[in-house]
């Protein structure tokens, strides 16, 4: 594709980690440019690798008192698992290949920081495994219902086992969005802070977005502009992970369909542009997007398609229809079907082979 000389200074700028919001708004509606730069600097970033994990997710109960207008798996009457229940769970996952166990769940009425603990160190005392734990907001529930700050929190969970945290619960980080679709959320500056806070503790954390609902195209760039301001002061996120918005049995799906193909591959062609060289991860979740989309992003930038999950049920219960499950050889054969080259990983993306 030829280039014009406004197009190859804005390739430099992105090279050098300097693309602006207007830029990036620019490049949203020149798709064959977004795609052919996000490419490139996904192969400078990381070569022609393509990375994923065996891992299983543990939600331990469905109980929530939030009242996220896109959540489908809150139940009135739903389950709690015991100690036990878990640890099977995770028996199981760790005599399948599983190096990390993913532990979320919905806000327990009551729940303690003891609570929280406890399960991380029930598994820790048994498994020498990854706890990859507890979103900002699970945090700052458990440190409000334990009447400690946020700092004293992270403190304690790290002390317990937690190795690192998924920073889910951004949904979109503008609270005129979250007002609508997450009223009684963390706000903004409350995720911001118990990111940053875990990330100075010496605990790594993902970063995602929400994306195909009410939000705007610059609702995105903010978005993706903040989290590369807070990569650059913290260096804390593993990768970054566009969670496109699952549009069945919720309130908000009522008014807002999901995200086109094309709106996903822009999604996460734009995370590459606007996160490098800062984040040198992007993943694309199989599981939302299908297997077919999620192939298709590793031509947008993307070099991580995930983890196995082995038990998976939030997406699912909001219209998934991927299943619980993807096997190694099924990661394999997509990311070899691309041109690419598979390598399992770990949670903190060393190869395991």
């Amino acid at each position: 594709m030829k280039m014009d000389l406004e197009s190859a200074d804005l390739v430099e700028r992105a090279k050098m980690g300097e693309v602006t919001k207007e830029d990036a708004l620019h490049l949203v509606r020149n798709t064959s440019l977004l795609f052919k730069i996000a490419d490139e600097l996904r192969s400078e970033a990381v070569g022609d690798i393509v990375t994923y994990i065996i891992n299983c997710n543990v939600n331990f109960t469905n109980l929530c008192v939030g009242d996220c207008t896109f959540c489908a798996f809150k139940k009135e009457r739903g389950y709690v698992l015991s100690m036990e229940q878990i640890l099977q769970k995770v028996e199981d996952a760790i005599a399948r290949g599983a190096t990390e166990i993913c532990i979320q769940g919905g806000l327990l009425k009551g729940a303690t920081l003891d609570f929280y603990c406890e399960m991380l160190k029930y598994i820790k005392s048994h498994f020498d495994v990854h706890l990859h734990a507890f979103s900002p907001m699970e945090v700052f529930h458990a440190a409000e219902n334990s009447n400690v700050d946020v700092q004293d929190a992270l403190k304690a969970l790290k002390r317990s086992g937690l190795d690192s945290m998924p920073g889910t619960a951004a949904e979109i980080l503008d609270d005129d969005i979250r007002k609508k679709i997450c009223p009684n959320k963390i706000s903004t500056a409350q995720w911001i802070d118990i990111i940053a806070t875990a990330h100075r503790m010496g605990i790594p954390t993902t970063a995602t977005i929400m994306y195909g609902h009410i939000e705007t195209l610059e609702h995105w760039v903010d978005h993706l502009l903040l989290i590369r301001g807070i990569q650059k002061k913290t260096k804390g996120f593993t990768e970054f992970i566009p969670l496109s918005f699952m549009s069945k049995n919720n309130g908000l799906g009522k008014i807002a369909r999901g995200p086109t193909s094309v709106d996903s591959l822009k999604m996460h062609a734009l995370s590459r542009i606007l996160l490098y060289p800062y984040i040198r991860n992007v993943q694309a979740s199989w599981v939302k997007l299908g297997r077919q989309l999620a192939r298709e992003t590793l031509f947008c930038g993307v070099n991580d398609l995930g983890g196995t999950l082995m038990e998976e049920h939030i997406t699912r219960s909001a219209g998934g229809v991927e299943g619980e499950y993807m096997s190694p050889e099924e990661f394999e054969e997509i990311i070899t079907s691309a041109g690419r080259v598979p390598r399992r990983r770990t949670t903190l993306y060393a190869f395991t082979e």
